[in-house]
């Protein structure tokens, strides 16, 4: 047994870091590619650039508007998020600590739209962004995103309510706070692997969007990065360099948010099981 567990452990290590390997190098190959001209990219995909030139970033700035559509895409993740986590922690709340006769249906409701392809009715809420002055608009993905990103929040959030002590509710209670303060100052300190997940889930969702921004979003001015980043195809090529170097850009902000959230996230991935 000693012996085997002594061999095991460089086993696990190979097979960790040959993981690793597979699921870096993409982002890595993309890296190296922002790098070098279509012409190079072609003729050696894999290898590495001949030289570390800024030429892709620049041409990539001079040939689309990259730092507008970058802020529109902070913009609407952000937003969306923000807003995704308050109204889903408040129902969540309510749900999970207050016992009403139609809790069970209300919490249906909302898991209801994970059950729903959302794009099927595509037409309806084109007719309904048109009627509320919204096509262009940034609040148009706002909404979706939030209506797309809630019953998963919910789930997450509503399980995760129900997991805690209610001994610390009462005790809050007994101090005089109420119902916000219960909420804000005792349980959601608590839930920060819950919080954590439900953010990087939403934030990769929304930033990531390409169908919506696609159908309700036709300024240039308002684009984001996804539907932006089109105009680099042409009719018979692409800028293969610019693209790559965009990408590249685009993917920061995700790689950044999920290495700050990362302990919270997979905390709050695996926390249902520890219970």
């Amino acid at each position: 047994m000693k012996n085997s567990s002594i061999w095991s452990k460089p086993f696990y290590y190979v097979i960790v870091f040959a993981v690793a390997t597979i699921s870096l190098y993409p982002i890595f190959l993309m890296f190296l590619s922002s790098f070098k001209t279509s012409a190079e990219i072609f003729k050696n995909p894999l290898g590495l650039p001949t030289s570390f030139s800024l030429d892709t970033y620049r041409t990539l700035w001079s040939k689309i508007p990259f730092d507008q559509y970058f802020i529109n895409s902070v913009i609407v993740s952000v937003t969306s998020v923000v807003l995704v986590v308050l109204f889903c922690s408040l129902a969540a709340f309510y749900i999970a600590r207050f016992k009403f006769s139609w809790n069970n249906a209300i919490f249906f409701l909302f898991l209801l739209g994970m059950m729903i392809p959302i794009k099927l009715g595509i037409v309806p809420l084109f007719i309904l962004m048109r009627d509320l002055g919204l096509i262009n608009s940034l609040w148009s993905l706002i909404f979706m995103n939030i209506a797309t990103g809630t019953p998963l929040t919910m789930l997450i959030l509503t399980g995760f309510f129900k997991t805690m002590p209610m001994e610390l509710e009462e005790a809050a209670r007994m101090d005089g706070a109420g119902n916000l303060r219960v909420l804000w100052n005792v349980l959601l300190p608590l839930m920060r692997p819950a919080l954590g997940t439900v953010i990087i889930v939403n934030f990769i969702s929304a930033w990531n969007d390409f169908f919506f921004p696609l159908i309700f979003i036709t300024e240039k001015a308002k684009m984001t990065i996804p539907v932006g980043m089109l105009s680099l195809f042409g009719e018979h090529s692409a800028d293969w360099g610019s693209l790559f170097a965009g990408l590249t850009l685009a993917s920061l902000p995700m790689m950044i948010l999920f290495l700050v959230a990362s302990k919270q996230f997979m905390e709050g991935l695996t926390a249902g099981a520890l219970k």
